[in-house]
C-alpha cells in the first residue's frame, strides 16, 4: 500500500492523544497513529451504516398494521417545543 504525504495540523489535544497511542507502543509513530486510528474510525462508520440500514430494513419488512399511526393535527416537535417554552417561562420567573 503507498503513501500520500500530508502536512496536516492538529489541536493539542488530538497531538497529545496520537503521542500517547505512540509512546503506549500501540503504533511506532504519529503517521502509523493517525493512519490507525482514521481506519478504525471508518470501520466504525461502516458498522454503525450497516446496523443503520439493517434496521430500517426490519421495519420496512414489517406488516402496516404494526406501524405507528402518525397523528394528525400535530407535528414531531410539539412536544418538545411546549417543553422548552415552559422551561424558558420559568427561567424568566427565577425557578427551575
Amino acid at each position: 500500500m503507498g503513501a500520500h504525504k500530508q502536512s496536516v495540523s492538529f489541536t493539542e489535544a488530538a497531538f497529545a492523544f496520537a503521542r500517547e497511542l505512540v509512546e503506549s507502543g500501540e503504533y511506532p509513530n504519529i503517521s502509523a497513529a493517525v493512519s490507525g486510528e482514521l481506519a478504525r474510525a471508518r470501520t466504525a462508520r461502516e458498522r454503525e451504516r450497516t446496523l443503520f440500514e439493517a434496521e430500517v430494513q426490519r421495519r420496512l419488512a414489517l406488516p402496516p398494521d404494526s406501524w405507528e399511526p402518525v397523528r394528525t393535527g400535530e407535528t414531531i416537535t410539539t412536544n418538545a417545543r411546549e417543553y422548552l417554552k415552559q422551561r424558558a417561562r420559568a427561567g424568566d420567573h427565577g425557578s427551575s
